[in-house]
């Protein structure tokens, strides 16, 4: 479809999409047309080092309607999903008792989403030094010592969420899958919410991805990723953003500009085809909407 639902006054919106599908011009087009503030469901564009290398809305745009949630963690810490939902809440609290904005919430971390709208399992914290310990571990050996439930249900192919599962079980001798299934009802159940995913056609999205890169640099990412070079750290999750790996390796020499235009093209390429997996498998009973050409 193309057309959007309806958008009752009483109801959240929730968008998701792959990268580079024009997910947050649509928010900004539903804020401006049914009032409302665009929260970010994004995992990298919560960081506030980063704008332009992350696509987030520009002052301009941000000068338009409220949003929120957008720039608002240092690049020092490991923002996480429980951390996102426990920053949400108070925007959907105050919609629900009528002293704030209707909540427009786009971005394309789908955990983010499944927390929002399905519950998210009270974990204990993650101590400091298994964590440490966590990250002097590869992959491989983090994913052999998962139990099988937690095996079958995350993203081996992700890192970071195979990390995190392996550091609840390493935490608390409980599997991650098993924590899942203990989760409390959700903050916002999808029946009190109008929700998009983005179904944009793959070729169209695949020529926008090509463009973006072009795009960025001419808005100034490459000053951006200068200015954060002396504290780049790779085991760092803002310094895992689409686009800093290959613009560092550009600024030190490695690779020419071309190198570094072609990996990052491919990574996001890459990047949106997991999600748009993910999105198939997860939001089967989202409204899908196809953006015109």
């Amino acid at each position: 479809m193309t057309a959007l639902p309806d958008i009752p006054e009483t109801a959240c919106v929730l968008i998701a999409g792959p990268t580079a599908s024009g997910k947050s011009a649509l928010a900004l087009e539903i804020a401006a047309s049914h009032g409302g503030v665009v929260i970010n469901a994004d995992a990298s564009q919560v960081y506030g080092c980063w704008r332009v290398i992350t696509a987030r809305p520009s002052a301009e745009e941000e000068a338009r309607v409220p949003h929120a949630l957008y720039g608002h963690v240092d690049w020092r810490e490991t923002y996480s999903a429980g951390a996102w939902l426990r920053d949400i809440s108070p925007l959907v609290a105050a919609f629900r008792a009528g002293t704030g904005p209707r909540p427009i919430v786009t971005g394309g971390t789908g955990l983010y989403f499944r927390t929002l709208t399905r519950g998210m399992a009270e974990i204990p914290p993650t101590p400091p030094e298994v964590r440490a310990e966590g990250d002097a571990l590869s992959p491989e050996a983090m994913i052999a010592a998962l139990d099988p439930q937690t095996r079958d249900r995350i993203d081996l192919r992700n890192p970071a969420r195979v990390q995190r599962a392996w550091e609840v079980q390493r935490a608390t001798g409980r599997g991650l899958a098993a924590w899942q299934d203990d989760t409390p009802p959700p903050l916002l159940p999808l029946s009190q919410a109008v929700p998009i995913v983005v179904d944009a056609d793959k070729a169209w999205l695949e020529a926008r991805i090509r463009r973006r890169f072009d795009l960025m640099l001419e808005q100034g990412a490459l000053d951006e990723v200068r200015a954060m070079r002396p504290h780049y750290d790779p085991a760092l999750p803002a310094f895992r953003a689409i686009g800093v790996p290959e613009l560092v390796a550009l600024l030190d020499g490695e690779i020419p500009l071309d190198a570094a235009r072609e990996r990052a093209s491919v990574a996001t390429r890459q990047f949106a085809k997991r999600q748009r997996t993910w999105f198939r498998s997860n939001m089967s009973d989202w409204h899908r909407y196809r953006p015109a050409d």
